[in-house]
């Protein structure tokens, strides 16, 4: 048998065939929660479901692009930034 996780709001978690996804809202009142899938898909699922699913909390990925469906240029940032140092500092720019 599966171990249970209690779903908790923000936190990520993979199913046994390997999908990710995060809660994005519970409601206690009518017993459903919505998840969204890295791949930026929105799915209702009732806390009887939540169940019957086998899956592990993960931490969330490093990679959050899956679900905003851009490439790596349309970041508008510097990903290769590696150290402390590398980091442009806004403070330099003021006479």
């Amino acid at each position: 048998m599966a171990r249970k996780y209690q779903p908790r709001l923000g936190n990520w978690y993979r199913s046994i065939n390997g999908d990710k996804f995060e809660i994005v809202a519970l409601d206690e009142d009518v017993d459903t929660m919505e998840i969204q899938h890295f791949d930026g898909a929105v799915e209702e699922v009732d806390f009887d479901s939540w169940n019957e699913m086998e899956v592990i909390p993960i931490e969330p990925p490093e990679d959050w692009s899956g679900s905003l469906d851009i490439e790596r240029e349309d970041y508008g940032v510097d990903l290769e930034l590696t150290s402390p140092n590398d980091h442009i500092n806004p403070l330099d720019e003021v006479d």
